[in-house]
């Protein structure tokens, strides 16, 4: 069954055109214009189930995200919303929605289901402590995957996580992919899109936005005030992203693993 057939049956409207958007790693995206008027995001893919629960997660914290308007093997449809370039207000927006995001706790640091990032597995098995969960399921998985002294150098990191981050920090919602193409700014307004969610330390999505460029002032205007020490945490927080490029794509991003772990110390 072609995908404009896959929707029609899903909604129970006719589709007049398909218009295939940018994807990720993960699923191919479409736009699907409706006899009636209306639009819609199609998805599909292996795990776009598993984003369509993480939406919902996101969406009962609060967290402006797109609406789930249908999930089944392979098929998500999500609202279409339009998209404007950001803007002062926008950006305090997003701020304001990622700390809503934190804003909601769970159990224990991590998540029911594991995800990926194209070919890169993200495992996501439960840990009573923070530095623990870093250690075997954000650092540890890379070892096999890049140069011997580098692996080295992130294994003595992984030994001293218990003294650089927080053993129990408050275990809340995070993105856990947020940078500002996962951002999807529409008038005034910021929503979160294409999710990796899981629980932990709310300075994860932070560390992360902050990774490739500098957020402007009114994005911390929205989110609120930072706990003391967070700058020393950063680099230990951005080395997970910076290790899933390096694999991703290539050793280009060898550089910024290498500067990462300076930085943090090893």
């Amino acid at each position: 069954m072609s995908l404009q057939a896959q929707v029609e049956a899903a909604l129970g409207r006719g589709v007049t055109r398909m218009v295939a958007l940018h994807g990720g790693d993960l699923s191919d995206v479409a736009r699907a214009e409706l006899d009636c008027g209306g639009q819609v995001v199609a998805k599909t893919g292996a795990m776009v189930e598993r984003e369509a629960r993480m939406l919902r997660a996101m969406q009962a914290a609060g967290t402006p995200v797109p609406g789930v308007l249908y999930a089944g093997p392979g098929l998500i449809l999500l609202e279409h919303l339009e998209e404007t370039p950001p803007g002062p207000e926008s950006w305090r927006a997003l701020g304001a929605a990622l700390a809503l995001l934190h804003q909601t706790d769970g159990e224990s640091y991590g998540w029911a289901e594991d995800y990926a990032f194209g070919p890169v597995e993200i495992r996501n098995g439960f840990k009573d402590t923070w530095p623990a969960f870093w250690a075997d399921n954000r650092l540890r998985p890379f070892l096999d995957a890049v140069p011997r002294e580098m692996a080295a150098r992130l294994e003595g990191l992984c030994a001293r996580l218990p003294e650089l981050l927080p053993e129990r920090p408050r275990p809340a919602l995070l993105h856990g992919d947020i940078w500002t193409g996962n951002a999807l700014f529409s008038g005034d307004a910021a929503y979160l899109i294409d999710p990796a969610c899981y629980h932990g330390d709310g300075e994860v999505d932070l560390a992360m936005l902050h990774l490739f460029g500098q957020p402007p002032a009114e994005f911390l205007e929205g989110y609120g005030a930072l706990r003391d020490g967070h700058e020393d945490r950063r680099p230990v927080y951005q080395l997970f992203p910076a290790l899933v490029h390096l694999r991703l794509f290539g050793a280009g991003y060898r550089g910024l693993v290498t500067r990462l772990l300076n930085r943090a110390g090893v």
